[in-house]
């Protein structure tokens, strides 16, 4: 049995927990939108044509901001094709996707969509085949009150009120060759900085992303976000950062250690963002949005049924099926310690974005006139978006570690807390790297006495199963939350829990301040 011990203190905080911490993606790509948050005709949809068993899930996930319309998706993208009479909307080859769009879903119906999703809207716009008017035009159409041309547009096509988005994306991943009109640090960079100009002059209230590195393996990386930088730092308030990983040729170590790779690529790009910030003496923070991350299997899995590499030539289809990867336990577990990894880091990472919602890469899968079900990734979001609240607690962690070949050496056992004082709570949340063994963990709290413990769930293997146990539509509570027994606080006020092998948990106890 490996071991670990974590102690936090009340006075050792990194930040409250930021809400957007816990955001989700929708773009027009494969079955996301179509058949995914949105099917005229299902049976649970209303008389919008939104799925109400994928809103039910939505809600209970505790997502709190999505992105769209993309992605990729957006860098080809008309904006004003989405608006006004749908039987009037042009239908549109996407090269990002290699698909028929049809604009039947466009503005209005996603801003209808979030209202009842309960969720913001985070938008992006296309600055790769368009620029600063466009831009420009979008925001006046969407935010402005009224008495304009592209806002009383908005009002004609069924909107009298604003739709009131405060967070916009400055593109999507120009510095990557395959995107529509890439480009470089330099060019892109003037074009974030004019863009942001333009639209906060139309509404300065806007938050603005500037694209930051599509992965910390691209070769422009740091050099990328330093020249960006140089161009758009007093207009922009956050820079994004995308990261997808996947276990490799039987590499289940270092599958399990990626959270590893992605405290490197955030804590590297604070240094970027910081040494930018430093050299034009400004007393104004840059923040970051990790607006796409999961666990994507790019490669290896490719079937006939569930196609993982998108079509370059042939038939146009509209939405067919892209990435429609299922998760297993291992792939919940890494999950977990992705998210641990984000709210360890939420002074700085104050916006990211599970990339996707439905379908694509999702923790949520649903078939056309079927059910809707909850992936095993779904779990420690869902759990994590409900009880993370409050402050977040510095963790200092001795224990049991394990090697691995792409990202070294981690904890064995991967933590992180927090504390809400108004409620008297805190939660830890754990995974347990260990394919094989169980792992005792002693969580001592400084500052605060532990009451009882109102709440202990773990995620693991199920019985009769194994590590690549998945739900399915057939099965589609395979894997869950499940009770975990054994968890208290001993003599000394310390809190004991025991995690089964390859395991993610929550622990939730009260507290008072000591």
């Amino acid at each position: 049995m490996t071991s670990a011990r974590i102690i936090v203190d009340r006075d050792f905080t990194v930040g409250p927990v930021p809400r957007r911490l816990f955001g989700s993606f929708v773009e027009h790509m494969g079955r996301c939108v179509y058949t995914g948050i949105f099917e005229p005709g299902h049976p649970t949809a209303d008389e919008n044509g939104y799925r109400g068993d994928v809103l039910d899930l939505t809600r209970e996930m505790g997502v709190s901001i999505v992105r769209y319309p993309g992605g990729n998706f957006v860098s080809g993208y008309r904006w004003e094709d989405g608006i006004g009479p749908v039987e009037d909307r042009p239908r549109r080859l996407d090269g990002a996707w290699h698909t028929v769009e049809t604009n039947a879903f466009g503005l209005h119906e996603f801003a209808g969509w979030a209202k009842k999703a309960g969720v913001e809207i985070m938008e992006a716009i296309n600055l790769g085949t368009r620029g600063v008017e466009e831009a420009r035009a979008l925001v006046e159409y969407a935010n402005h009150p009224g008495g304009t041309y592209w806002s009383d547009l908005r009002v004609k096509n069924g909107a009298k009120d604003p739709f009131g988005i405060k967070v916009w994306n400055l593109g999507n991943e120009l510095d990557g060759p395959w995107q529509i009109g890439h480009k470089t640090a330099d060019e892109y960079g003037r074009l974030a900085q004019e863009s942001a100009k333009a639209m906060k002059l139309v509404d300065p209230s806007i938050e603005v992303v500037a694209v930051g590195s599509s992965g910390r393996h691209m070769p422009t990386f740091g050099e990328w976000e330093h020249t960006v930088l140089s161009h758009a730092y007093d207009e922009v308030d956050y820079v994004s950062l995308h990261a997808y990983y996947q276990e490799l040729d039987g590499d289940v170590a270092s599958f399990l250690a990626a959270s590893n790779d992605m405290d490197y690529f955030i804590e590297e790009v604070i240094s970027t963002v910081d040494a930018v910030k430093a050299k034009r003496k400004s007393t104004k923070n840059v923040n970051l949005s990790f607006d796409e991350w999961n666990v994507w299997y790019q490669r290896g899995l490719e079937t006939e049924d569930q196609p993982h590499v998108v079509e370059k030539a042939g038939v146009w289809r509209e939405h067919p099926r892209l990435i429609e990867d299922t998760y297993n336990v291992t792939d919940a577990v890494v999950v977990g310690s992705f998210l641990n990894s984000l709210l360890r880091h939420g002074d700085r990472v104050t916006i990211a974005n599970q990339a996707q919602l439905v379908n694509v890469i999702a923790p949520i899968r649903s078939e056309q006139g079927g059910p809707a079900w909850r992936q095993t990734i779904f779990w420690p979001f869902a759990r994590m978006a409900e009880l993370a609240s409050g402050q977040i607690l510095r963790t200092a962690q001795t224990g049991d570690r394990f090697d691995s070949t792409q990202y070294g050496d981690a904890p064995v056992v991967d933590a992180s807390t927090t504390y809400d004082e108004e409620r008297g709570r805190v939660a830890v949340f754990l995974a347990n790297r260990g394919l094989d063994e169980a792992a005792d963990v002693t969580v001592t709290l400084r500052g605060l006495a532990a009451g009882e413990v109102t709440r202990a769930e773990a995620l693991t293997v199920p019985e009769g199963g194994d590590r690549f146990t998945a739900n399915t539509e057939q099965a589609q509570d395979a894997v869950g939350l499940t009770r975990l027994d054994g968890v208290g606080v001993d003599e000394h006020g310390d809190l004991k829990v025991t995690l089964p092998a390859l395991s993610w948990a929550v622990v939730e106890l009260a507290v008072t301040k000591a």
